[in-house]
This record gives C-alpha cells, structure tokens and sequence, in this order.
C-alpha cells in the first residue's frame, strides 16, 4: 500500500511538472486615456476583445499586467465598465490567476477597493507597497492546492515606500540612495521566494519602473527623478526566472536581457509612438524551467499618422494616405507643416481639405523655430502644440536661468513634482 502510495505521488509531482505552463505579460493599458481629447473606448475594447481571444487561443495559465492599468487615478466610468467586464470574461478562458499591479497613473485605492472579492477568483491586486514585503510574494496554486508558480508581483514604488530621501539631499545623492533602495527590495523579495526556488518552483518578478538601456518613445512621462534610470538588468536577482516591467511603452528586452523586459502598451498613446510595434510575450515553462518567450503582436486597431512637409506636400501625402483601403476604426492624422512664413487659416484651409476623406485630422501644428516667434506674435504656437515639460523650460530660459546645471536641476524638480500631482 505504502509503495503504491508513493507511486501515486511521484506520478502525480512527474505529470505537474510535464505540463507546460503558460504566462502572458502584457501593460500599461491606459484605459480610458484620451488623445488630444478625443475619445477612444472603443480602440481600448478592441484591444482587450483581442487579448481575451489571444489567451484563449495561446492556453495561457497566468496573466500578469505590470501597471497603469488606468491613465489617471480616476477614471472615467466607461474605462472602468472595460476593465470588470474584461475580468469577468476571462473566466470563459484557460486562464486560472490573474496578477496585477498599480503604476504610477494608476490609484492604489481604486485598485485595491475590490481586492478581497477579486482575490475568490484568483484574481490578485497588488495596488501600492503597504509596508509588509510578504504582501508582494503571491504563491500561485494549482487545482489540488499545491503551489505551480510564485510571482513578486512589486507595484510602483514611491519615494515614501522606499524611504531614500534625506533632507538636504541633492538630486544625485537621492538617485543613488533611490536605485540602491530598489535594489534592495528585489533582493529581499528573492530572499524570501528562495524557499520556493528550491523546490523547483519558478519565480517571476514584476516591476513598474524605468530601466537602464531601456528606449522609451519621444516625450514619454518617466518616473522618479528625470530621465534618469533605476535599476539595471543585471541588478534584478538571478532567482527570478523573468521580470515582467511595466512604464516604458515600446515592447524590449532591457540591455539584451532575456528574462528582463517590457511588454509596451496594447495601443500606440501618442503620435510618437506610432512606429512601434506592439506586442505581448508568452512565457513558457516546462519542468519548472523557462523554456521559451514568445512574441505575440498586437494588432493595429487604429491609425495614428502623423504627415510633415511643406502644405503641398502634406496635401500630397493626406490624398495618398486617405486612398487607402477601409480600416475599421478612422485613422487619426497629425500634420505638421513646415514652413518659414506665416499661413493664415492654415488649420481651417488643411481642415476643408481632408472633409470627404475617410480620416480625421486631429492635430494641426507649424515646424518653426522658436526664435521665429520673437517679432511674429501671430505665429506663437499654441499651448496645446507643447509638451508640458517645454513650457516651463521656455519659462525658465526667459528668466534668465540657462546655465546647464541650474536648468538640468530645475527640470529635474518639475518632472518630480509632476509624478507626484496624481497622489
């Protein structure tokens, strides 16, 4: 009896670990984000019908979103009616944990409200650090209890969580004091997943944060300090078998890395980021060992262009670009017309131009100089033509504050003040 027993129990621990098990990371989601005002539920849910489907078809086990579920902390209720009923259909699918974690766009509060329910589904919430690391070690089970896969499931962090400033402290003694205080917290977390590890249960790590060597798309909001990075590749613990990030938009592997990388945005979230592609990874584990990390590429659900060149020319490339076939959400189009003169009724002329074209035109700007702006008050472009971040340099540049190291400072602050605006 006892031989057959234990016959029985090997064959049950050989066949766990023969299946294969399937992890997709995807984030920064951003529901309910809108470009230039406009509003784009219904790309958000052609993302998600999508995603739903790709789970579905890949058989994946795991879904891990690494932050920024949500584009602001309060998000409007069509972005949250996307995010319950994508949870509630996901049930229908193969997938049996779901594990998530808040960004810097995202509030921890809202996140967290429905945890304990969500958590009766095996969905898991992790909003913000509450202060006990054992919080963010979640031990994933299979159907007989016995635990397949543990996730560090580690949110974005802030500056209180980690505890690194000092009063009095420059901003490069506060970046080393940050990326040391990171570091920290993976390693600690490795620490107490090393049980499991040696057992032969996989590890992954999740993180919402900028990395070194990773290449956001122009005018991407970083966190933390500036543009500076947190963490390196190399500096993630060995014990985990991948990290799965979140922040940065453009889908990469961090300095090479393999088991290190971004998963990017679902849908392009601006202009800039129009040439990336997009996509999410699948994660294979067999015997407990990462056997393969395949791309998946999102769709394009819908265009976002952006057309520069003088006025003949844009009009050449809108006629060229608008001849192409239907697509099945409208394709946004940005212009940028250069020019070294002023265009009266430019916006008005380019706007009665694209009427009968199937695109629409959502962003109209002149390519000039700043300096041209000096005698020519008609042509001062407008504040919605610029980023937030060039506001207040020009403002600085006007009060005389242009010395490098003042000016790097200086902007430095503002980034941190505005990372800290959705608290």
């Amino acid at each position: 009896f006892v031989a057959i027993l234990h016959f029985r129990m090997a064959k049950l621990i050989f066949l766990r670990y023969l299946a294969p098990m399937k992890i997709l990371h995807t984030s920064d989601w951003h529901l309910g984000q809108r470009l230039l005002q406009m509003e784009r539920h219904d790309e958000f849910a052609a993302a998600l019908d999508w995603l739903l489907l790709t789970i579905a078809e890949q058989a994946v086990d795991v879904l891990l979103v690494s932050g920024d579920v949500f584009d602001i902390g309060n998000p409007p209720n069509q972005a949250r009616q996307l995010y319950y009923s994508f949870l509630r259909r996901l049930m229908a699918t193969p997938c049996r944990h779901v594990v998530i974690t808040g960004g810097n766009h995202d509030s921890p509060a809202m996140l967290n409200a429905p945890r304990e329910l969500l958590q009766a589904f095996n969905i898991h919430i992790v909003g913000a650090a509450t202060g006990e690391l054992a919080d963010e070690l979640i031990a994933l089970q299979d159907a007989q209890g016995r635990t397949e896969l543990v996730v560090a499931a580690v949110p974005f962090l802030r500056d209180r969580d980690l505890r690194t400033t000092l009063a009095g402290e420059g901003i490069a003694d506060r970046q080393a004091r940050l990326q040391t205080g990171l570091t920290a917290h993976y390693q600690a977390l490795a620490e107490l997943a090393q049980p499991y590890r040696a057992q032969g249960i996989p590890v992954v790590a999740m993180g919402h944060l900028y990395a070194k060597g990773a290449v956001a798309a122009e005018k991407q909001d970083n966190i933390y300090i500036g543009n500076r990075e947190n963490m390196e590749a190399g500096q993630f613990p060995e014990l985990f078998d991948y990290v799965a990030l979140g922040h940065i938009h453009r889908a990469q592997r961090v300095e090479g890395a393999h088991r290190v990388r971004y998963s990017g945005s679902l849908v392009p979230l601006s202009f800039s980021e129009t040439a990336d592609d997009k996509q999410v990874f699948v994660l294979t584990f067999t015997n407990g060992t990462l056997a393969d990390v395949a791309r998946v590429d999102v769709p394009v659900f819908r265009r976002l262009k952006t057309i520069q060149g003088s006025l003949a020319q844009v009009q050449e490339s809108l006629e060229r670009f608008a001849a192409k076939p239907d697509r099945a959400l409208t394709p946004w189009v940005e212009v940028v017309v250069d020019t070294d003169v002023y265009l009266p009724q430019m916006g008005q002329l380019l706007q009665d131009f694209c009427k009968d074209m199937p695109i629409e035109l959502v962003k109209i700007r002149i390519n000039r100089p700043y300096e041209a702006f000096a005698t020519d008050l008609d042509a001062v472009p407008d504040l919605e033509d610029m980023d937030v971040a060039e506001v207040f340099r020009q403002k600085c540049l006007a009060q005389g504050m242009a010395t490098d190291d003042v000016l790097a400072e200086l902007m430095d602050t503002f980034k941190e003040l505005q990372n800290a605006l959705p608290e």
